[in-house]
């Protein structure tokens, strides 16, 4: 009954605002140039809208709002639809604006601004509503993935007006060959969008973020976003590193074997030419390290690093070359060797020591120069010197000693083959004591 009433009061009210607006069309010159100026308007669902209505030059003429399906919403500064949505901002001769909160996708369409003049002037607003697209969700991953499968990922939103855009992300880098595909809602109003992403996983995708991200006008420049961390299986990689690139006899080594996999393979196995560790007490398996203490020319052979998870195996193999410790002869350990080989001898033979001196500081060619130990090649080579000065000096004195004895039997025999005895013989024999005009002394 209320009902029917206020609509009674609104009908004759509306009725006698016609009756004044004609009665006074010709009240004031020029009233033909007046028109109502309205601006389309865009919101967001959920959002607040504001519809103004404009006349620059206005003679008391009224002015109305109404919506897309001829309903009054306001007629000058009273409200004509009960919308508890729909309020009044400023009522003038000059404006007439309005605001509809909690806009909805139902309230989008084309909204009458009228000047009741005569005839009555309108001009309109079409008010666009943006529907916001839903939080992406991502689809088609199943944990674990193995290494070389192919993976499918699908990206869906819905609720978007217009329909959104999908892009997708792989390490910040787009990935651009994707499928696009968009459907409308049951309300014909929105739409369903969805991408899908094929690729073919490797080791390096593993713990990888793949992002779709939805880039939509209503969002305000903030993309909502959905991301996949991919978990991918594979067979582990090995890789033996030495503790040293030169491994010396008596120091210790320390093997490495890296090992990369998922699920991360543990432990590893250590062997040597095939077979089991040969000296346990002496190398010793931690974790993945093979720590050997002391090295000798027996730990030379192939190592090998095992490694195996659930995947697959996998293995590295090392060889190993014992040098040997290379020794430094300095010049102060040489010049003590050299002076104990020199040979001193009291013969008076003035050829002999010059050629025992000069060999006595031959060096032997085939002596390390870097060597601290004994050097059994300049033992030998100063024993060699030795016994030849000696046998050079026995020589050179068995031959003067031989010159000597043939000089005095020589003289003795001198003037005795004309003597008449032997007394005779001595005394006139050439090179007697008795005759000789000086005296000669041998020494031997």
């Amino acid at each position: 009954m209320i009902w029917k009433r206020s609509a009674v009061l609104r009908f004759y009210s509306v009725c006698g605002l016609l009756l004044q607006a004609a009665a006074s069309k010709n009240k004031v010159k020029g009233s033909q140039g007046q028109f109502p100026l309205t601006q389309n308007v865009t919101v967001v669902e959920g959002g607040t809208a504001i519809l103004t209505c404009r006349v620059d030059q206005n003679d008391n003429t009224s002015l109305q709002w109404s919506n897309p399906a001829q309903q009054t919403l306001y007629f000058d500064d009273k409200k004509a639809l009960r919308d508890n949505r729909i309020e009044l901002v400023r009522a003038s001769w000059h404006e007439l604006s309005i605001s509809v909160s909690d806009v909805s996708l139902s309230d989008e369409g084309q909204y009458t601004c009228s000047l009741f003049t005569m005839p009555v002037k309108t001009s309109k607003a079409y008010l666009t509503v943006l529907g916001v697209p839903e939080k992406p969700q991502i689809s088609g991953f199943s944990s674990p993935v193995m290494e070389g499968d192919l993976m499918q990922l699908t990206c869906k939103t819905s609720g978007s007006k217009p329909a959104a855009d999908i892009r997708w992300f792989k390490n910040d880098k787009e990935i651009k060959d994707v499928k696009y595909l968009k459907e409308e809602d049951a309300n014909r109003k929105t739409f369903t969008v969805s991408s899908t992403l094929d690729f073919r996983v490797d080791r390096s995708d593993d713990g990888v973020a793949v992002i779709c991200r939805v880039d939509h006008e209503s969002l305000n420049a903030t993309p909502q976003v959905a991301m996949q961390v991919l978990e991918i299986h594979y067979t582990p990689s090995v890789k033996i590193i030495p503790s040293t690139p030169f491994p010396q006899e008596g120091q210790p080594l320390i093997l490495t074997c890296e090992s990369k996999g998922k699920p991360l393979p543990e432990p590893v196995l250590w062997t040597k030419d095939g077979g089991e560790l040969p000296d346990p007490d002496r190398m010793v398996v931690s974790g993945r390290e093979l720590n050997i203490l002391f090295l000798n020319k027996t730990d030379n052979g192939t190592y090998r690093c095992e490694a195996t998870n659930t995947i697959g195996q996998s293995s590295a193999e090392y060889v190993l070359i014992v040098h040997d410790v290379p020794n430094t002869l300095l010049p102060t350990t040489i010049i003590p060797s050299l002076t104990t080989a020199t040979v001193t001898t009291t013969v008076t033979i003035t050829t002999c020591p010059t050629t025992s001196a000069t060999t006595s500081n031959i060096r032997d060619p085939n002596a390390l120069a870097g060597q601290t130990g004994p050097d059994h090649a300049l033992i030998g080579g100063i024993v060699a010197v030795v016994v030849f000065v000696t046998l050079c000096s026995i020589f050179l004195l068995g031959r003067y000693l031989a010159r000597h004895k043939g000089t005095y039997l020589t003289n003795e025999a001198k003037g005795a083959e004309d003597a008449p005895d032997a007394d005779t013989a001595i005394i006139n024999a050439e090179g007697s004591q008795v005759n000789a005009e000086e005296k000669k002394e041998y020494f031997i």
